[in-house]
């Protein structure tokens, strides 16, 4: 519960300047000043920034977005993952620019406020059941009162009521394997219930984003900014727990996502998932059996693209939630304790690849 409580309680101190073009007047707006959750989505922050700077824009139809460093933000990814991804060494206050005007839609797929975010969130809690649980009817049945109090619990970071409305929807847990090992040799495979009647999973979503760099570089502040999202490689897919005589670790679910970090022979890759363009694209409310979600997750496993990565790569950052997990650490606590409110659990790698050869 501490864990729990650290993640959702923690925010990103934001300084967002509004971009030059949309400035009308002089002096130009200072910058907005906001604690962002780290659990939260950067348009949910509209409220805020509209009134602060409505009395500068100029005339036209709203549509927030914003950029860092010339790169357009995708909208449903969490804050903290974005930071996380992008601020290898964490900027303090993160500075950011929002626009209101020329929505990139040709980099980014629309955002209708709030209720876009609110669907990718649900379509999100979705596939995560339909992974651990074999089915996603719990999510899909839940009633509009449970969906909207669960909704606004992400939004207003508030872990109590998320607990309990979620708790409704009995998706199956994680074993603490540490704690599991250290009572009892036996193990408990993935349908299994425990005395209290949960259900247990071996099955975890992760959203993995892996930042290859080929520049050479000693310290974090050196290195490269991200300027394109074709940089940033997206694993959508589960992590299967194996049991055996010793924890499953970090290290071992990390030999799963991206097997070509860990081997000493150059390799095809098959391990890209579906895009979450692609999720985002299934209309949550005319979803009505679990057929389009189980066609979806398994097109993390079919939709395969194949790439070389030379033995030489080298993992250069590891960060969770804004922390930089020992490698050993048993995968099950970090599933249980560090997991976004999707249920999915978003990991960003920085790696170190060879650079290529012209000739």
């Amino acid at each position: 519960m501490e864990a729990q409580k650290y993640v959702w309680d923690g925010a990103i101190p934001l300084q967002i300047h509004l971009h030059e073009s949309q400035v009308t007047t002089l002096p130009p707006p200072p910058p907005a000043l906001i604690l962002a959750p780290r659990i939260g989505y950067l348009p949910l922050l509209a409220s805020l920034l509209k009134p602060y700077f409505s009395s500068t824009l100029p005339p036209g139809v709203d549509t927030i977005w914003f950029d860092y460093n010339g790169l357009p933000l995708k909208w449903y990814i969490p804050t903290g993952v974005l930071f996380d991804l992008l601020c290898a060494e964490p900027e303090r206050p993160w500075n950011l620019t929002v626009h209101f005007r020329g929505y990139p839609g040709t980099v980014l797929i629309p955002c209708e406020g709030e209720d876009s975010v609110k669907w990718s969130y649900i379509n999100s809690l979705k596939e995560a059941a339909y992974i651990m649980n074999g089915n996603c009817k719990n999510v899909m049945n839940m009633s509009q009162s449970d969906q909207l109090e669960l909704w606004h619990s992400v939004m207003n970071g508030n872990l109590e009521t998320y607990q309990r409305v979620s708790s409704k929807l009995k998706l199956a847990t994680v074993e603490d394997e540490h704690t599991s090992l250290c009572s009892s040799k036996s193990q408990q495979g993935f349908g299994e219930t425990d005395l209290a009647g949960q259900v247990k999973t071996g099955r975890v979503p992760v959203r993995l984003y892996v930042w290859s760099v080929s520049e050479d570089f000693d310290d974090l502040e050196d290195m490269p900014k991200v300027d394109s999202w074709e940089k940033i490689s997206y694993i959508n897919r589960p992590v299967e727990i194996h049991k055996e005589d010793k924890c499953f670790t970090l290290h071992d679910a990390l030999k799963i996502l991206v097997p070509e970090f860990f081997s000493n022979d150059l390799m095809n890759v098959k391990s890209a998932g579906v895009d979450f363009e692609d999720a985002l694209r299934i209309p949550s409310e005319d979803v009505s059996s679990d057929k389009v979600v189980e066609d979806h997750v398994q097109n993390a496993y079919e939709h395969r693209e194949a790439c070389s990565i030379s033995s030489s790569a080298e993992i250069k950052l590891i960060r969770i939630q804004g922390i930089e997990p020992k490698l050993e650490i048993p995968f099950s606590w970090v599933v249980n304790n560090l997991m976004n409110p999707d249920y999915f659990l978003h990991i960003c790698v920085c790696v170190k690849v060879p650079q290529q050869n012209s000739t």
